[in-house]
């Protein structure tokens, strides 16, 4: 997860260049479809860290006015908060030759290792 949060990919909006998409693919709707599967992949990732980050604050109370405000939960929070969104973490992932791909059908494949 460490190099997830090392990419340098944008928090905010920013507009795309199409042609770089279907660079490695050839068609630029299997190349979208391999990028947001691997999004899926990252968002699952961040939600089973945020879940385990936060698990240790969870209290075991049914009494709703015990609620107490946590300094270490909140910052956990807006950290994630902060991260670029996983769609744009896989686009730099595909930017970067970083997502191995197989497409079956074809025999066309990616290895992120053996073209560098």
């Amino acid at each position: 997860m460490s190099q997830l949060k090392r990419l340098n990919a944008e928090s905010t909006t920013v507009t795309r260049d199409l042609s770089k998409l279907n660079l490695r693919t050839g068609n630029i709707y299997e190349s979208l479809s391999l990028i947001s599967a691997r999004a899926n992949q990252i968002q699952v990732q961040l939600k089973e860290e945020v879940r385990s980050k936060l698990e240790e604050f969870i209290t075991h109370s049914d009494n709703l006015e015990e609620v107490m405000e946590n300094r270490e939960q909140i910052e956990i929070s807006r950290f994630y908060e902060r991260m670029p969104k996983p769609v744009a973490m896989a686009y730099e992932e595909w930017l970067q030759n970083q997502i191995y791909f197989r497409n079956e059908t074809t025999g066309n494949s990616s290895d992120p290792e053996t073209e560098a």
